[in-house]
């Protein structure tokens, strides 16, 4: 039982230590993720496509 109210005491004070986050640097994380998702979504893609190309032929 001292396990879990030691954890639960540790959930608290990190909760009491967490900051709430201003408006500028959410929408910057939010574009950096945006902008990561965009790249590897796209680099998949133009593999998806490349393959495609390669193997259009043996069909």
């Amino acid at each position: 039982m001292a396990f879990i109210e030691r954890k639960i005491s540790e959930m608290i004070q990190t909760l009491r230590l967490a900051k709430k986050t201003s408006r500028e640097d959410y929408t910057q994380h939010l574009r950096l993720v945006v902008l990561g998702m965009l790249t590897v979504g796209g680099l998949a893609f133009v593999i998806k496509l490349i393959a495609e190309y390669v193997t259009f032929g043996k069909r």
